[in-house]
């Protein structure tokens, strides 16, 4: 099986990358923008790829003839997206449209990485069929890139939708709220953190696990993949301190509004799992055993 990854730097992207390399039945090709931060160099398993280029993606793809794309890559800082939306728009949107184009060319299974945030926050935890009303700039590129692969002629397409990614990798671009909760806590400084916005958190290893189910079950659709376990982003803190034996009374609780962020948030996503567990035999790790396998990453670091 020819998959390519796009976004293969990223904390999603390096995890497949860890997994697919390994696996005798997949010739892989991961891509992304620079040079290529696997622990272990993919050599000629590797190619840069500006997926913003079509002439580029469409030279890269009739060379490979994948027959299954993982698109992972993305701009998803929220808060940048809402004060650059040109630049959202061109790697969220277009980008996938050349990604798409290119895999109905060539009859390839296209597997769309999205968000929690197409969603308004006020009815959650959601289904894969509930009305998306994305709040930012953001959401409403995610949600104008799934309609692209709603809407496409590909042959097979699937969307997995995500939230809160947390893990451990190499060389990454953007930390993730757990790592910086850790890190947070280590300083011992006083950190403010949101009471009023509630997630699912999903272990990076879990993510990629349920991509792969998706590739390898030829399965199409949209499907709900995050960590089983629903909190608060304050409770998320205070887990990620009594797990790792940190003092969490430097913490205080904020609204949302009172950070001046650009973009607004939904206040409360989280995804019903139940069609990902059934189809595809989805098992995420609940947020402490993602933690654990966190710890022992890190302490295999040092």
């Amino acid at each position: 099986m020819r998959i390519l990854i796009t976004g293969s730097n990223g904390l999603l992207g390096q995890k497949l990358v860890a997994v697919l390399r390994e696996d005798t039945s997949v010739d892989l090709l991961a891509t992304s923008r620079g040079e290529d931060r696997s622990p272990v160099p993919l050599t000629s398993h590797y190619r840069t790829m500006d997926i913003t280029d079509v002439d580029e993606v469409d030279a890269v793809f009739d060379a490979f003839h994948p027959e299954v794309v993982i698109h992972t890559a993305a701009m998803t800082n929220v808060d940048a997206c809402e004060l650059d939306p040109a630049a959202c728009r061109s790697q969220n949107v277009v980008a996938t449209e050349h990604l798409v184009r290119a895999a109905e060319r060539l009859g390839a299974h296209f597997i769309h990485l999205s968000t929690d945030f197409i969603f308004d926050g006020e009815a959650g935890p959601y289904r894969e069929d509930d009305e998306a009303a994305p709040l930012s700039v953001y959401g409403q590129s995610k949600l104008d890139a799934e309609r692209i692969v709603i809407t496409s002629r590909l042959s097979r397409w699937a969307i997995a939708r995500t939230i809160i990614v947390y893990g451990v990798a190499e060389g990454l671009s953007r930390s993730n709220v757990v790592l910086w909760a850790k890190g947070a806590l280590e300083k011992g400084q006083p950190i403010k953190v949101v009471d009023d916005q509630w997630r699912m958190p999903t272990l990076a290893e879990d993510l990629a696990d349920g991509c792969i189910r998706i590739a390898k079950q030829g399965a199409t659709g949209i499907y709900h993949l995050s960590g089983p376990d629903g909190m608060s982003i304050l409770e998320l803190v205070e887990r990620v301190g009594a797990f790792f034996q940190l003092d969490t009374s430097v913490v205080s609780a904020v609204k949302s509004d009172s950070l001046g962020q650009p973009a607004r948030r939904p206040p409360r996503t989280g995804f019903i799992l139940d069609k990902a567990r059934t189809e595809l035999g989805y098992q995420p790790r609940g947020f402490e055993a993602g933690l654990e396998v966190l710890s022992q990453q890190l302490a295999a670091r040092e």
